[in-house]
């Protein structure tokens, strides 16, 4: 099973930060990542400092009946790695509900878990916000496989 993390940093030594978060994956994963280009994009959504991105994928065992078991405790592990990094892991909202996003040492997010779908409280597999940042698509050619683009085709058009 293809996992897909989108990985992030605008604050310090970005590089390290994404190389640290990456190897933080693996360890946990216990499997090594296919890492895309790392690129710059301006900040997304706020006024910032500009990010370095890149995405990396994970080739997995299937998780079985229960992905959203899977996915959810990944994405507490990636709340840790985010954590250890320096990010706070307050979420803000405006008046409005709108989130608000603040300059951060790293930003992990799950972009796509093979073809499935997951929706939680907590997360939405497919990332529902993914074809509308350039600085996931762009990235995600260079390590997306032919089965995601078939599973996917209309993030790849």
């Amino acid at each position: 099973m293809e996992l897909y993390l989108s990985i992030g940093s605008n604050l310090g030594d970005r590089r390290s930060f994404i190389s640290g978060a990456t190897e933080a994956l693996e360890a946990f994963l216990e499997t090594p990542a296919a890492c895309s280009r790392v690129l710059e994009y301006p900040s997304w959504g706020f006024a910032g400092h500009d990010f370095l991105n890149c995405v990396v994928r994970f080739d997995l065992p299937d998780a079985g009946a229960a992905p959203e078991l899977f996915l959810t405790a990944l994405l507490r592990q990636i709340k840790k790695i985010e954590k250890a990094a320096g990010r706070s892991g307050k979420v803000e909202f405006s008046a409005d509900g709108e989130r608000i996003y603040s300059d951060r040492p790293v930003d992990i997010d799950i972009i796509f878990y093979g073809a499935q779908r997951v929706q939680t409280p907590l997360l939405t597999v497919p990332h529902p916000l993914a074809q509308e940042r350039p600085f996931v698509m762009e990235p995600l050619k260079d390590v997306a496989t032919e089965r995601l683009k078939q599973d996917f085709p209309f993030y790849f058009q």
